[in-house]
């Protein structure tokens, strides 16, 4: 195999802590058992456990730096942590840019962690790249919405809409008539609208309980060979188990959501994997018990 050929077939592995996307108010009403400071930063937890319980990665790995101080965490433009989220995104970029990859998998962090993998495959494989977006909530808010967490606008800036400055970092989008929300099931009433007049396809989970075919048609349809697959954790239903920030009932089964990521892999390339917003509850509240414990106080 020549240097050539191995660049072009380079898989990079992108960890993406990324927590301040999330408005700290919904992470407060809907992880009350911890103090806010904890809460918030629960992400940037479950992006540790992550990556410590997946299989080896046979190719790069890079980290994107993500602060764990409060800097850049004001409300800016109907964008709450602005300066925090743009910044990252700038070093995602970059450190994406680095390697060039053909296919990116994510570890994050909230939702907003795809928005730079997903940009930078569009850049590289344009009208052939389909987006597949696995979440209980459509993510397509704008800084004009009643809620201002980032990572309720990742769908939006994908398709080119939202903040300026984060549009203008994209080096590339994503046409809406090639995205599809999948096992969507709960949103806000002043942001649905968006999913229509943007030309969004979504499927419900009742839709998909006894096959994936709707979205294999949708995929088909749109001629991409190639597909990006963001996969939200609080999609598998609450009822089975709580792996996100919010607990949503009546989502998609954990074992639905095996068959419909299967499926999509029979039916297109899968060039990249998004895996966002678990929050590790049980990890949390040991690392609270642990905190002051001698040896244990770093420095």
């Amino acid at each position: 195999m020549t240097h050539a050929t191995t660049l072009a077939d380079t898989h990079l592995r992108l960890v993406w802590p990324q927590w301040q996307g999330a408005g700290a108010a919904v992470v407060g009403e809907l992880a009350p058992e911890f103090p806010l400071d904890t809460a918030r930063r629960g992400y940037a937890v479950g992006t540790a456990v992550l990556e410590a319980v997946l299989p080896p990665h046979d190719g790069p790995t890079a980290t994107v730096p993500v602060t764990l101080t409060d800097d850049g965490l004001a409300e800016r433009d109907g964008v709450e942590a602005k300066s925090a989220v743009v910044g990252q995104l700038e070093s995602a970029l970059r450190v994406i840019g680095d390697h060039d990859p053909a296919r990116i998998t994510t570890l994050g962090g909230e939702c907003s962690v795809s928005v730079a993998p997903f940009a930078e495959l569009a850049r590289r494989y344009g009208d052939d790249l389909a987006v597949i977006w696995i979440d209980s909530h459509p993510d397509i808010g704008t800084p004009d919405s009643d809620y201002h967490g980032y990572h309720a606008m990742a769908v939006a800036a994908l398709t080119g809409h939202g903040d300026p400055d984060v549009l203008k970092l994209l080096p590339a989008t994503v046409s809406p008539d090639r995205v599809a929300l999948v096992g969507l099931h709960e949103w806000t009433d002043d942001d649905f609208p968006n999913v229509a007049d943007w030309g969004i396809r979504s499927f419900g989970p009742d839709e998909l309980r006894a096959s994936t075919q709707p979205v294999l048609d949708w995929l088909a349809a749109t001629g991409c060979s190639r597909v990006a697959v963001h996969f939200d954790v609080d999609t598998v239903d609450s009822d089975e188990i709580g792996l996100g920030l919010g607990f949503v009932p009546g989502g998609l089964t954990g074992g639905e959501v095996r068959r419909v990521v299967a499926d999509i892999d029979r039916a297109a390339d899968v060039v990249g994997l998004t895996v966002a917003e678990f929050i590790p509850r049980q990890v949390m509240h040991l690392q609270r018990i642990l905190n002051g414990f001698p040896l244990l106080r770093g420095r």
